[in-house]
């Protein structure tokens, strides 16, 4: 698509321009989180909902409409805007259901995430242009050949379309607003005096939303160790999600595996796979027999290996690659003769490639969604849950701006210079084994009460 814009002079720089279209997005999209989740605590989810779904379905057809980078830009700086309401989509979840159901629902969020991703991409590259890639149909089809993109976008939107309907005719208001009490009496008399405080501090009955408490007021200790915990994990995965590709793609001699895109989509293929799994199978039932805090504990845990373990892979490849005395090989199907000579290496590097990304995937699934759970728990009351997922998606988005700006400057740096061990191609690795380390360590510090969801106790 970059390509297509005449904005790039050297091929080189096609990375730039297309992070720079990406970052567009990023950084809208965390400049109004903390404006949806308090707004959704004040109108209502339902209706802060159908405002982000119908800016994003406008937002998305206008990018589609690109014709200029400039215009790409533009429009998808704007969508990124309607993005920032998806951590209200947590608290709809945290709202409707209970803690016999809360784990498995929790789970789908992230599985709904990387269902559409995977898609998306593959809508994206199957359609983008469809006039040059299928002139037999499209060939005559002068609005697809004046915006080429136009079509994946089309296609995209159907899902946003379908959730802006059910949302209009289905959706109901999870938040149940506390009606504001007019008079503030005495429990001895019945009489306010001087001495009434105007804002009651007594607990809510029945189960009822707490009033809205200003957002300083969230910062307890807890959710300080609970947010510095999603911090951190955030920006390890980003980065390491960053530089997989670029670590898989690169030479071994520059400390990479030497793979091809097709053997990198394979090998995260496999990752796709097993998410499903996990999300829907796994996931549940280990939260609810062991619980959120200790399953996010597990996954950063078994995560700080994972980051340490993957730069040592390149050593085997290295190996091979003096073995077929630089003859391609890291190309599926294997060369006929692959037996004869590098057999037994290569296979144990697809096998500890995938049983480490399997590793990884654990881990994430393990940890992410065990901490959107411990952030809804924490809120003090519904009231506040929009506010409280918001802190976190405004961590989070931050984060995977910071995540891939710093392991691709590093890794550029580290293969430029031949330093020793820690500072070599392992830099970036090692970084991420010590940011999810430290994040283990900080997780730690919290207490057993975040397995529960403070919101939906009966207060009194």
């Amino acid at each position: 698509m970059v390509k297509g814009f005449d904005v790039v002079k050297n091929p080189q720089d096609v990375s730039f321009y297309a992070g720079l279209l990406l970052s567009s997005y990023a950084i809208c999209q965390a400049i109004t989180i903390m404006y949806w989740g308090p707004l959704s605590d004040r109108i209502g989810r339902r209706p802060t909902l159908l405002m982000g779904l119908t800016g994003d379905l406008a937002t998305f057809v206008l990018f589609g409409l690109s014709k200029s980078y400039k215009w790409a830009i533009i429009t998808r700086s704007l969508n990124g805007l309607f993005a920032g309401n998806s951590a209200v989509v947590k608290s709809v979840v945290a709202e409707i259901s209970d803690n016999s159901n809360r784990p498995r629902m929790m789970a789908l969020l992230p599985l709904m995430w990387n269902i559409g991703a995977a898609a998306g991409s593959a809508i994206g590259g199957l359609l983008a242009d469809p006039v040059s890639q299928y002139p037999s149909i499209f060939g005559r089809c002068e609005l697809f050949r004046t915006f080429p993109y136009l079509l994946p976008c089309l296609v995209g939107s159907l899902t946003t379309t379908f959730g802006l309907i059910v949302g209009l005719f289905k959706l109901k208001e999870t938040l149940v607003i506390e009606p504001a009490v007019p008079d503030v009496v005495t429990q001895e008399t019945g009489i306010a005096t001087e001495a009434t405080p105007l804002v009651s501090t007594a607990p809510q009955q029945n189960g009822e939303p707490l009033p809205a408490q200003s957002m300083l007021s969230l910062l307890t200790p807890t959710c300080k160790f609970v947010m510095a915990t999603n911090l951190l994990m955030c920006l390890a995965i980003a980065m390491g999600d960053q530089i997989y590709p670029i670590f898989a793609a690169s030479a071994p001699a520059d400390g990479g595996l030497g793979f091809s895109t097709r053997d990198i989509g394979i090998s995260l293929s496999v990752s796709s796979v097993a998410v499903l799994y996990l999300q829907l199978v796994a996931y549940p039932k280990l939260a609810h027999k062991y619980g959120a805090l200790t399953c996010c504990q597990m996954g950063l845990k078994i995560m700080t290996p994972f980051f340490f373990a993957m730069p040592f892979l390149s050593l085997l490849s290295s190996s091979i690659e003096n073995m077929i005395a630089g003859k391609t090989f890291m190309r599926l199907p294997m060369p006929t003769d692959w037996m004869s000579f590098v057999g037994f290496e290569y296979c144990m590097l697809w096998i500890l490639l995938i049983g480490l990304l399997l590793v990884r995937i654990t881990g994430n699934v393990l940890a992410f969604t065990s901490l959107n759970l411990l952030v809804s728990n924490i809120a003090p009351s519904k009231a506040m849950l929009g506010t409280m997922n918001s802190m976190q998606q405004l961590g989070t988005t931050s984060m995977w701006i910071a995540g891939p700006l710093i392991s691709g400057t590093l890794w550029s740096w580290s293969i430029k210079h031949s330093l020793p061990f820690p500072f070599n191609s392992h830099l970036v690795w090692v970084l991420c084994s010590c940011f999810m380390a430290i994040s283990w360590r900080i997780s730690l510090k919290l207490p057993s009460s975040v397995n529960v969801f403070a919101s939906g106790q009966t207060r009194g």
